[in-house]
């Protein structure tokens, strides 16, 4: 349940626009829904300012339709992470609202305005084309957490011109992610380049020993350059998210 939610259900108690009751019946699935296979988090969002974000992965269509539903009644907008295509296409049967983005792989449905509340953008930065996917499900997932996003792409290390022509965009924003596959050199660069926290986030794209990622996460965990935070293999999510919580305004 949204902060602003909870506040409007006191006032109306205050006011007396609403019993007591009533407003214990609002506030009754505080702070979970057990729906019997799953206990939906309605708490997340007062103690992390976001609602529960549903991971799709491995989830059945069914439990991701009956967690979306629970989320949704209460209000909130909804984000849904790896989702391949035929099992979002089942997903949005049973919910047509939903939206689906299939490089991010993401469900989302907005029941209200985004309220952008990072200090200044993210900026997410693709070393290759074939980064994009990583890079979008960060972008989606920034931007329903909050936090606006500009975009940077194809400036790997292969070119590495490509790089300082960045540097412009770079200086507008208050945080980096930057996703690279390979041998991941490129977080190590644009550290050296900028005053900025830097998200890096190794992808499984590459050859034989890049070993699906690991290649790419090692380098980044051993960059010379000060400043540079590592995420697990393809996690955009979670470097959206430890963005967001970088940026977000003070409240």
């Amino acid at each position: 349940m949204h902060p602003d939610k909870i506040r409007a259900v006191l006032e109306g108690v205050r006011d007396g626009q609403s019993s007591v009751e009533q407003a214990l019946a609002s506030l009754r699935t505080l702070p979970f829904e057990d729906l019997g296979f799953a206990r939906v988090d309605h708490h997340r969002a007062l103690r992390q300012g976001h609602a529960e974000v549903i991971l799709g992965q491995w989830k059945t269509v069914e439990h991701i339709v009956s967690i979306v539903r629970s989320i949704a009644d209460r209000g909130q907008n909804v984000l849904v992470t790896r989702v391949d295509p035929e099992k979002a296409q089942a997903v949005r049967k049973e919910m047509d609202a939903l939206h689906y983005d299939p490089s991010a792989r993401t469900l989302v449905l907005e029941q209200h305005p985004i309220q952008f509340r990072s200090r200044k953008p993210v900026a997410i930065v693709t070393a290759g084309t074939a980064d994009l996917p990583v890079a979008d499900e960060a972008a989606v997932t920034a931007r329903m957490l909050g936090t606006e996003v500009i975009r940077v792409t194809d400036v790997g290390v292969a070119g590495i011109h490509r790089v300082f022509e960045a540097r412009a965009t770079f200086e507008k924003a208050g945080a980096i992610i930057v996703v690279a596959g390979m041998e991941g050199a490129l977080p190590s660069v644009i550290g050296g380049l900028v005053a900025l926290p830097v998200i890096a986030v190794p992808t499984s794209v590459g050859y034989g020993a890049q070993f699906q990622g690991l290649a790419a996460l090692l380098t980044m965990l051993n960059s010379c350059a000060s400043g540079v935070m590592v995420m697990n293999i393809d996690n955009g999510f979670g470097a959206a998210f430890a963005a967001t919580q970088i940026l977000r305004r003070d409240e």
